[in-house]
């Protein structure tokens, strides 16, 4: 399995198997000694609490064990239920044993008679419920990361067949592309020649490349591996069997054929998902805490500047994405319009605009810029999934259009609302300047650094260090 994919896939099913345990658990609680009273309630480990704790880590730890987190080719409802079974088998040995050895008497039987059926059947219904989510994400093109293959054959036709048995971990195969203009896999577009790669990465959303050119042609598998790892993209190259390990690249399985992957970035599966689950949680918090702020600007824009109130823009997001970026408006409402007014006043070098005395700014904008506080309806962003709390600012298109081959790695990370440029530094005199410092935080990421550089905004913040 695909190890960044299954990972999270793996944490997904446990955190799913763990809640349900819990509600089981209490549920039956309820139901057996509240609504039918008539023995007392067991107390296994002196505190309800911990014994609901201790179950709910308990059963997915059995699930793991005996396998059933080992993600198969083609789910099945029969095999799933066949080893939640085997599963419920160890429960019931490992629970009458913790009975035996902690000497409780006092546990009704009946509670556990209908404790180890209830589960088996929550559990296989609760995979149903999780695999028909997924499948109906996956076919709206949620949560998707898309696959560009380059070079045809044996390998491109087996990695796609493989990828369409594997369709739970959400790779999406965008194109091929091969010289060889009749070259064809089943449902894959031919996109054109190997030679279109870089304008390929540049027209189409790609998050992942699989090299599948013949060996003769190394060479040009070398330079394609050069440009997307610059971009930050994850290359995958299908090996055969029983080849070794080469340098800090992993060999990884999918679905019995070894795919060799270059990774540069975050590649931390379970780290990436706590990232997103406190963006989520933080984003939510900060609007309801700041709801009176972005209530109170929104009408000092209304009664100051007019409608609108808000200003939406098309931005490009992680690998491409184009999503609408929302800010309170801070300029006039046809500064996009005059755009070709200011051009000569940008004072930075490179593919970024940036005027300090953009006539456009109203008097209302220019304190929100220097404060930062036009940013914070890009929270909605961050709950939508589009932004993050911390990373790289989201460009619009006719600059991401301007950038060169390194530039483009900005775009491996999900956007950020602040990020390292932010709390380091404000001068501006060259795009390079602040790409160089996203590109040392994408290299360097980490939750402990996000959550530096949030502390690090409030005083740039206080100090209205804005644009």
């Amino acid at each position: 399995m695909i190890r960044r994919h299954g990972a999270t896939l793996r944490a997904l099913l446990f955190a799913t198997d763990a809640l349900i345990a819990a509600a089981v658990a209490l549920g039956l609680h309820e139901l057996r000694f509240t609504l039918l009273p008539g023995e007392p309630a067991p107390n296994l480990f002196g505190t309800p609490a911990l014994a609901l704790l201790v179950y709910a880590l308990a059963w997915p730890a059995i699930l793991a064990v005996t396998g059933q987190y080992r993600l198969r080719a083609r789910w099945s409802f029969t095999a799933q239920a066949a080893g939640i079974g085997r599963s419920l088998v160890w429960l019931a040995v490992l629970l009458f044993a913790a009975l035996f050895l902690t000497r409780t008497g006092d546990l009704s039987r009946a509670y556990v008679l209908l404790l180890l059926p209830a589960q088996g059947i929550a559990t296989v219904l609760g995979r149903l419920a999780l695999h028909l989510l997924l499948a109906r994400l996956r076919g709206a093109g949620r949560n998707t990361r898309y696959l560009l293959v380059v070079g045809g054959g044996a390998d491109a036709l087996a990695l796609t067949r493989r990828l369409e048995r594997q369709a739970v971990l959400g790779l999406s195969v965008v194109g091929l592309l091969d010289d060889d203009p009749a070259a064809m896999l089943p449902g894959v577009p031919h996109l054109g020649p190997v030679d279109a790669f870089e304008e390929i990465l540049r027209r189409e959303v790609v998050d992942e490349v699989a090299l599948c050119l013949p060996p003769a042609d190394h060479a040009r598998a070398d330079a394609i591996a050069t440009i997307a790892q610059e971009e930050g993209k994850i290359v995958r190259l299908p090996l055969p069997a029983g080849l070794p390990g080469v340098g800090r690249a992993l060999i990884e399985d999918l679905d019995g054929l070894p795919v060799l992957s270059l990774v540069r970035g975050p590649d931390r599966a379970a780290a990436l998902a706590v990232k997103r689950v406190a963006d989520l949680a933080g984003a939510l918090l900060l609007l309801v805490l700041l709801a009176p702020l972005i209530l109170l600007i929104a009408l000092r824009i209304r009664l100051a500047d007019g409608a609108p109130v808000l200003f939406s823009h098309e931005r490009v997001g992680r690998h491409g994405r184009r999503f609408t970026l929302w800010k309170f408006r801070t300029m006039v409402p046809d500064a996009e319009e005059r755009l070709a007014e200011v051009e000569a006043l940008n004072a930075t070098r490179g593919a970024a605009f940036k005027a300090p005395d953009d006539p456009r700014v109203t008097p209302t904008g220019r304190f929100l810029r220097r404060t930062g506080l036009d940013e914070l309806p890009q929270l909605w962003n961050v709950v939508r999934g589009e932004m993050s709390l911390v990373g790289p600012r989201p460009a619009p298109p006719r600059e991401v259009d301007g950038y060169a081959g390194w530039h483009r790695r900005r775009l491996s990370v999900r956007p950020g609302i602040t990020g390292l440029w932010q709390v380091t530094t404000r001068l501006d005199e060259h795009f390079d300047d602040r790409a160089a410092l996203d590109l040392d935080y994408i290299d360097r990421w980490s939750l402990w650094l996000d959550l530096r550089i949030l502390i690090r905004t409030i005083p740039a913040v206080l100090r209205q260090e804005g644009s």
